[in-house]
């Protein structure tokens, strides 16, 4: 499947070094999202700064989702990473949440457990954050709201068509 990663930064540079490392741990991206400002909370201002801004990138491998788990670790390897390197006045200048998209559904790991949400191993759980249905992405009672604005939407409707258009070049070559 295709796997995603939404990345929190305290400005647009730590955006930029958070890109370069998750290129470098999980391969080449292939979409990246506009820049928006993710004003929906201030949960993660005490960690991240009161200015934050989210994009989200897809990656061009395609990987088995059974890798959710070890990928999440990764990328919470890769915050620390950039916390030590980058020495800003923030503790977690970084959020990296990666993700899978299959046709059907976008599925977000995370290490919080709740009512939704599937152990996955190694620590980590999984939730259904979105599902794919009658033509257009339908969020579930418990998504995030930035999780359900259009502009995010759009730019997961454009990785599942990409992630078609792979699948479809693959059963070809089959």
């Amino acid at each position: 499947m295709k796997l995603i990663a939404g990345i929190l930064a305290c400005d647009e540079q730590v955006l930029s070094a958070a890109k370069t490392r998750l290129e470098s741990a999980l391969g080449e991206i292939d979409l990246v999202s506009d820049i928006w400002p993710f004003d929906q909370t201030s949960y993660y201002a005490d960690e991240t700064g009161s200015r934050i801004v989210r994009q989200f990138v897809s990656f061009r491998q395609l990987i088995d989702p059974g890798e959710l788990a070890d990928i999440k670790h990764r990328t919470n390897a890769l915050e620390q990473e950039l916390a030590k390197s980058l020495a800003l006045p923030v503790p977690r200048p970084a959020n990296l949440d990666p993700g899978i998209i299959e046709p059907s559904k976008l599925v977000i790991a995370t290490t919080k457990n709740y009512s939704h949400r599937i152990y996955i191993g190694k620590q980590m759980y999984a939730e259904v954050t979105l599902v794919y249905d009658k033509g257009a992405w339908r969020p579930m009672p418990y998504t995030y709201p930035d999780y359900r604005s259009p502009q995010y939407l759009d730019f997961f409707a454009k990785v599942r068509g990409r992630l078609l258009d792979q699948l479809r070049a693959t059963a070809r070559e089959q």
